[in-house]
């Protein structure tokens, strides 16, 4: 079965596009007259020349290829746990969704799942052919539940998951977007003025000449570089983001970054905190799924987004193949706080770890909710008197030496 692009006309004379699944264009066709669409362009998508079917719906790969978007994600897989825990096939369900699933990018992913299962691929085989939309966690939770046969309520556990996970994200977006913005265009306001404005009142100086304060002096000499040099704040700039990016492409250089981030005052306390949530959410979930703790241990390490705590589960890892706990080694590391490591020996010694794990997690969000509202009150103000002593200083360079005139014309 091959997936097809069209263009019709519908019952009211109307035109309209879409995407149709079938064995041939003639039986596309037939499908979409049977609906009433009287189809006058159709061809299959994305093909390419000499290539196959399959190798159409291949998942393109590189930075400006599709994924998913978490809230969609999310809403996918409640409704297919919904359709399954129905009774409804899995070729049905997907089938169900596709008709009303609002991405493009999307629809033709779930086609192509469709059309897999349909040929005997399993839902989880046929999902991991699409790393960008299911990653290796949502993937394995689902073969999981094919293995154990309670799909439907993996699934439900797994959007409740992506939901959690995406609060989560957009709780720490949020908290770096007014402190960011505020950098931006003070920036921005700084260069302005510097390179514009300044410029323009300096020549009410020239008649003082060498008996310009200071301060003045200092303006002017800034202002000057700004006129001269404004493009080069922005090559820096770009250079930086040029160092950071080939930090964080070696392993090594990840680790130092991810180090140093997590060195930060109060900010790194906060990345901290987020990463720990994210280790016990995901761990909880996937052993509530069944999954093994040496196989969610691998999984998770790949999906903390943090190379130091990654790295510490690696070793986490090695440490329970060669006979340890896992609460031993976490303590050891340093980097997850006694608590956690208490908490997980707990958890092991009462066989209710996958419930402690979500206590962790839990308390680790309101934490984390805390630590937002300390952050913010201390970048606040601090961003507020940076910038108030920037319009002081200029200010101040600028009135002073209008005193100055005043009281030489009033004198002469």
């Amino acid at each position: 079965m091959a997936i097809f692009e069209y263009k019709a006309l519908d019952t009211g004379g109307g035109t309209r596009g879409g995407i149709v699944d079938a064995d041939s264009p003639r039986e596309a066709r037939l499908k979409l007259r049977g609906d009433g669409i009287h189809v006058t362009e159709i061809h299959l998508l994305d093909a390419k020349k000499g290539g196959s079917d399959d190798d159409s719906q291949a998942p393109r790969i590189g930075l400006f290829a599709p994924k998913a978007n978490p809230g969609e994600l999310s809403i996918v897989t409640r409704q297919l746990s919904t359709l399954l825990s129905a009774g409804i096939s899995a070729v049905d369900a997907l089938k169900a969704i596709i008709e009303q699933v609002e991405s493009r990018d999307m629809e033709k992913v779930l086609r192509d799942v469709r059309e897999k299962v349909t040929q005997g691929d399993t839902l989880g085989e046929a999902l991991g052919r699409h790393p960008r939309f299911f990653n290796e966690l949502f993937c394995n939770m689902v073969k999981a539940g094919e293995a154990s046969g309670q799909l439907d309520t993996i699934l439900t556990r797994l959007a409740s998951y992506i939901v959690r996970q995406n609060r989560l994200r957009q709780k720490l977006s949020g908290a770096m977007t007014y402190p960011v913005v505020m950098i931006i265009v003070g920036t921005l306001v700084v260069t302005v003025l510097m390179t514009f404005v300044v410029p323009k009142l300096t020549t009410l100086f020239k008649k003082v000449g060498e008996g310009l304060p200071a301060i003045t002096q200092a303006l002017i000499s800034i202002s000057q570089f700004f006129q001269g040099y404004w493009w080069s704040i922005f090559v820096l700039m770009f250079l930086a983001w040029l160092f950071i990016r080939a930090l964080k492409s070696s392993e090594q250089g990840l680790l130092r970054y991810d180090r140093a981030r997590m060195r930060l005052p109060i900010v790194g306390d906060l990345l901290r905190k987020t990463s720990i949530a994210r280790f016990a959410n995901t761990m909880a979930t996937l052993l509530q799924s069944g999954i093994p703790v040496l196989e969610s241990l691998k999984i998770v390490q790949r999906v903390v987004n943090n190379a130091v705590l990654a790295k510490t589960i690696g070793e986490v890892h090695d440490a329970i193949l060669e006979g340890s706990d896992i609460a031993t080694p976490l303590q050891e590391s340093g980097v997850f706080p006694p608590l956690v490591g208490y908490m997980i020996a707990t958890g092991e010694q009462s066989g209710q770890l996958e419930e402690l794990l979500e206590t962790v997690s839990d308390a680790y969000d309101e934490e984390i909710d805390m630590s937002i509202s300390k952050l913010i009150s201390v970048l606040e103000p601090v961003i507020i008197i940076i910038l108030a002593g920037v319009v002081l200083f200029v200010v101040a360079a600028i009135m002073i030496p209008l005193i100055q005139m005043g009281s030489l014309t009033r004198g002469a």
